[in-house]
């Protein structure tokens, strides 16, 4: 499948790059994003600069999975490169949260070619012992991302301008391009096959039905308005017509015969309960902390360190561990700490140290940290090449939705939970209007201009509506904590020999 002529350790460079770059994204925009409302407006359109991104990446992911497995993963992973910098270089021309929203979809579509196809490759070139090593390398990347991302995107923003954390990905991927276009030498053998573009709209279209809905009910329109509703009910039909069509379809976007291996079921949604439980982590801290605490976004770069930090040291010991024990051991410690970590942030008050919110941050990074590297192989473990692509971007995938529907529904939790405390602070509000909006206290210098009594009665609201996010975060946690018992007890086939990076084998 690939030749001997494949300089390996540039290969795996420019992976590691495309991966640094999309996974940094989402990291080096929650860190501005307080400037950014504050720069372009639009605070009721916030949640969609990261949902945009990320339906579109869970939209695109499975279909370039199968392409990837049909017609070869370098056509693929170069053109999700390509797709990935337009959008980043029209992110950093945006003059309106909605342009913002826009470009970062157009982002999304490559995101949706890059993580999962750089996964599948390293699968394809390596032989099993040495694949622990390498997801635990790839997915220590995600953790590096996050720590080098938010302390890029405060620095800029805070002394070059918000526009230029966008612009920081194209040298990176420029880099990347070269490398896997010079160095990665695929001999393509896969059957020219059908494409299934009835699942592939279908999947796109409910995808984009279920997120308005949850993002306008409520909110523009009331949850019994005819707008939502028919939303809700095109979600449905487009659901049903989806599982139909794939159901019939000679070569589907998603298989569902996949999810008849109970290795692959439990792996696959564990990433959809981690994802929407971490991701609250990763948007809600650093606006905690710069609306709780105060300072710039530099602050709220800085105290995702240690959170990231853990995640580095989970995902690393992760990849090890899958040549000792089997996988569902090795997440069942992941998923106790984890739901330990979300836990201890469901306690966060105003009062909060700064010490004991590191340590609660390093306790929930540690646990997902796992998840990166161990999902990614326990979910591939039993397929061969020919369905690697379509097993790894199923897998993340749900792993996609998982954030999705987290940032979605938790972000709704959060905002009315915010709109209530503030009624209840200021009986009808009108005294925290009267300053602009509450959340305008994201900036020093909106908060120097914010009477001592208001401030505090704004941020107490804010912290209070944060943990209350938390708390609910802990359900998607301990869901997690379920499937991982029902793993079954496989673990990594190491091959007697290195030389052949032959697909890894077992029986269920």
């Amino acid at each position: 499948m690939h030749t001997k002529e494949s300089n390996l350790k540039l290969v795996v460079a420019g992976l590691l790059l495309g991966i640094l770059m999309s996974a940094m994204d989402n990291t080096i925009v929650a860190s501005a994003m307080g400037t950014i409302v504050s720069d372009l407006g639009g605070l009721d359109k916030i949640v969609w600069v990261t949902s945009a991104y990320m339906v579109m990446v869970m939209a695109g992911t499975p279909i370039f999975g199968k392409l990837s497995d049909m017609y070869g993963r370098k056509r693929f992973f170069i053109f999700g490169l390509i797709v990935f910098l337009i959008g980043s270089a029209l992110c950093g021309t945006a003059a309106s949260i909605t342009q913002l929203s826009i470009y970062r979809a157009i982002q999304g579509v490559g995101g949706g070619a890059l993580m999962p196809i750089a996964f599948t490759i390293v699968f394809d070139i390596f032989p099993p012992q040495k694949r622990g090593k390498l997801t635990g390398l790839f997915g220590a990347v995600f953790g590096i991302s996050s720590v080098i991302g938010p302390l890029l995107g405060a620095y800029i923003t805070d002394f070059v301008g918000w526009n230029w954390i966008f612009y920081i990905n194209v040298p990176i991927g420029i880099v990347s391009f070269f490398l896997i276009m010079t160095s990665y030498k695929e001999s393509v053998s896969h059957a020219k096959q059908r494409i299934d573009w009835g699942g592939a709209f279908t999947l796109v279209a409910g995808i984009i039905c279920l997120m308005f809905a949850l993002e306008l009910g409520g909110n523009q329109y009331a949850w019994d308005s005819a707008t939502i509703l028919g939303l809700f009910a095109g979600f449905a039909v487009f659901l049903i017509a989806f599982i139909f069509i794939e159901q019939n379809a000679a070569e589907p976007v998603i298989s569902f015969n996949m999810f008849r291996g109970r290795l692959f079921a439990t792996s696959s949604l564990l990433g959809l309960f981690y994802g929407s439980a971490f991701i609250v982590a990763t948007v809600y801290i650093p606006i905690y902390v710069q609306g709780v605490y105060g300072g710039s976004a530099t602050n709220s770069g800085l105290i995702l360190m240690p959170m990231m930090i853990g995640t580095v040291i989970g995902s690393q010991a992760g990849g090890l561990l899958t040549t000792k024990t089997s996988f569902r051991n090795i997440m069942l410690l992941s998923a106790v700490c984890f739901v330990a970590g979300i836990f201890s942030l469901s306690t966060l008050t105003p009062d909060t140290s700064r010490l004991l919110l590191n340590a609660f941050m390093a306790l929930t990074g540690f646990g997902v940290g796992f998840s990166f590297s161990v999902l990614s192989m326990s979910s591939i473990h039993h397929f061969d090449m020919r369905q690697r692509g379509s097993a790894t971007s199923t897998s993340t995938f749900l792993r996609s939705l998982g954030m999705t529907l987290g940032i979605t529904i938790f972000g709704i939790i959060q905002r009315n939970s915010f709109t209530s405390e503030l009624s209840t602070a200021f009986g009808d509000g009108g005294q925290a209007s009267s300053f602009g909006d509450p959340r305008s206290a994201l900036t020093p210098e909106a908060r120097a201009q914010i009477p001592a009594p208001v401030l505090e009665k704004i941020t107490n609201s804010l912290s209070t509506s944060i943990a209350h996010t938390f708390m609910w975060a802990i359900v998607p946690a301990v869901l997690a904590v379920v499937f991982v018992l029902l793993m079954p007890k496989d673990r990594l086939a190491i091959q007697p020999k290195e030389s052949q990076p032959a697909p890894a084998s077992g029986q269920r």
